[in-house]
């Protein structure tokens, strides 16, 4: 799997910068339309909290776009981690790979 070496932009770099900023929220102002505590966006600005399926489909409701797009960013950024992480290469490679069927 080939992918860049440039991390990609973080679901919290994401919100905040294109999406807080633009529309002048604050983290309060974003839980309150979100329907949770403001520490459940301020983990997520700070990239402390991933975003689940759940968390996806209320930040597309709030902002009018995709759930798959917020996935995407934090699928994005996983993958990112593992293929960059000694430790999970590590976990990787041990891997056997299934001969095909034939």
């Amino acid at each position: 799997m080939l992918m860049t070496r440039r991390k990609p932009a973080t679901v919290g770099e994401i919100l905040t910068e294109e999406f807080m900023q633009p529309l002048g929220l604050t983290q309060a102002a974003l839980a309150g339309a979100m329907g949770v505590q403001r520490k459940h966006v301020n983990e997520l600005c700070n990239n402390r909290r991933t975003v689940t399926a759940a968390t996806a489909l209320i930040l597309a409701r709030v902002f009018g776009n995709s759930p798959d797009f917020w996935l995407n960013a934090q699928r994005r950024n996983d993958l990112w981690e593992a293929l960059n992480s000694p430790t999970e290469q590590a976990r990787i490679a041990r891997a056997t790979p299934l001969a095909s069927a034939a």
